[in-house]
């Protein structure tokens, strides 16, 4: 069986979803980033030497990294979910090019907002990158304004990303309310009984 290993939260909720989304049977595998470490006192780097997640362990051992590589995978496995547009169509590079979008500039877009890294930011550059932040999120708002989710009515592995990464707005400390059809959106995918089945489990620690 696939074993995802995440931390709560972070990142790795995207592929978690994406697995409950397809239907396939997974174990959870919860990692402490802050010392690297998993619940047996082993060293995860042992596993995934970047040390980072979401990492998914396929069925035979193999190691698979990085969360928008991992979620086209799973979504592959089960073509008939709608997660992932056919192999070679316009639809599925669509879908590859928000997935890049949301890592490259929206997820480490926010990471010097991040509580952990307040004492080594100053209030100016914080001011500066959600100035910048906001941008690019006004420019995915307008991208649904007449949509359902990022590329049209169906559900797929961008939009799971993207849910994500705008959960974490609130724990920095600000809010969508520039952004409707974000919030909208947001509370769609929250809806999703995939997304609220990962959720609840997360929240267990």
């Amino acid at each position: 069986m696939m074993k995802l290993y995440f931390k709560p939260g972070a990142c790795s909720l995207s592929p978690h979803i994406v697995l409950r989304e397809a239907g396939l049977s997974f174990d959870l595998v919860k990692v402490d980033l802050a010392t690297k470490t998993l619940a047996d006192g082993s060293d995860f780097r042992a596993v995934n030497p970047k040390g980072q997640v979401p990492t998914l362990a396929l069925d035979d051992g193999t190691i698979l990294t990085e969360g928008a590589v991992i979620v086209q995978y799973i979504a592959d496995l089960v073509p008939g979910s709608g997660l992932l547009p056919a192999v070679g169509s316009l639809e599925r590079y669509r879908v590859q090019e928000w997935l890049n979008h949301i890592g490259s500039e929206l997820h480490k877009g926010m990471v010097p907002l991040f509580p952990m890294l307040r004492e080594v930011t100053t209030d100016d550059y914080r001011a500066f990158v959600w100035k910048t932040l906001s941008g690019k999120l006004a420019v995915v708002d307008q991208q649904l304004a007449d949509r359902a989710h990022l590329t049209g009515d169906a559900f797929t592995v961008a939009d799971a990303y993207l849910f994500v990464v705008l959960s974490w707005i609130p724990r920095i400390g600000l809010d969508l309310s520039p952004w409707p059809n974000l919030q909208a959106f947001a509370a769609r995918v929250a809806a999703r009984p995939a997304v609220q089945a990962a959720q609840a489990v997360e929240a267990q620690g």
